[in-house]
């Protein structure tokens, strides 16, 4: 994850570099080498998505392409977030860090606490989906949690209640039903323990108000205002759906011409065909596509 794009820029070894330095550990060996085991844990994920997300920001904010780029908006799915609110400014990149250090370790240390699931359900609508739930949930944990783009929401509860989701799509017409790799039942109620120890580290980070560049919120589709938003909707997040979706259309309402998404995957680029096939994504996730876009 990120190797290729480290080896051939200096700005953007030197991110991988910082976080080793800022965690204390070897992130960047785990990044370029794993093992996979390791790396797919939420507590080591989460800071290895940002940081290579990071870096590619830090060489194209040294780049000559580097005034062009300079957004008007950020936007992030779920823990893209943190990327988002590094790229507007708000946070440094050691304080968004650290936070998202302690986002991972605390959703670990909740998902082992209960053992919840996620499954994405495709090929239905909200209505059906929250039917799903309803008939699948027995009494226990599971509802619609992430928005993504038509005919894609994920379904997040106990284990129990996910594999019966699973089973009962068929019923509802839905195309498949995909477990996802995932290590609880986030952005529900069972992520409460993780929202609270976390929001004890946003009371004390160093977050500024947006200024310059705006900010769209994951659980509301609006512009954050303030810090105090933005903590607060930093610690909702993991009990609360992600309306993806909307925020993409909010942004296309609102005028954005051209997204970018940098980051060590294409998932929101697909994503965008499924909400406006019209809408121009350049995706930046590997070391190809960063010098495409450099030299273009």
């Amino acid at each position: 994850m990120g190797k290729d794009i480290a080896d051939a820029f200096g700005p953007a070894a030197e991110i991988f570099q910082q976080a080793n330095d800022i965690l204390d550990f070897d992130l960047r060996r785990i990044c370029f080498e794993g093992p996979a085991q390791q790396l797919n844990t939420t507590a080591i994920s989460q800071p290895a998505i940002f940081v290579t997300s990071a870096a590619i920001l830090n060489l194209l904010s040294t780049s000559p392409a580097a005034d062009r780029l300079r957004p008007d908006v950020t936007a992030g799915l779920s823990l893209g977030e943190y990327t988002a609110l590094y790229a507007a400014g708000v946070m440094d990149f050691e304080q968004a860090l650290l936070l998202v250090r302690k986002r991972g370790q605390a959703m670990q240390d909740a998902a082992d606490e209960q053992l919840g699931a996620m499954v994405s359900i495709i090929g239905l609508d909200e209505e059906n989906v929250a039917r799903l739930c309803a008939e699948a949930s027995d009494a226990e944990v599971l509802q619609p949690v992430n928005f993504n783009c038509p005919g894609q929401i994920v379904v997040s509860g106990t284990k129990a209640a996910c594999r019966r989701a699973e089973q009962l799509a068929p019923k509802y017409e839905a195309i498949k039903a995909v477990p996802l790799e995932v290590a609880g039942a986030f952005h529900t109620e069972m992520m409460a323990p993780a929202a609270a120890a976390l929001r004890r580290a946003l009371e004390c980070a160093a977050i500024s108000d947006p200024a310059d560049i705006k900010i769209i919120a994951n659980i509301s589709a609006e512009y954050y205002t303030g810090a105090e938003e933005i903590r607060q909707g930093l610690t909702k997040q993991l009990t609360c759906p992600i309306l993806w979706q909307k925020c993409m259309e909010r942004l296309i309402a609102d005028g954005v011409e051209i997204f970018y998404e940098i980051g060590p995957s294409r998932v929101l680029t697909g994503l965008m065909k499924r909400i406006n096939r019209k809408a121009k994504v350049i995706n930046m996730s590997n070391l190809d596509s960063v010098n495409e876009l450099i030299r273009s």
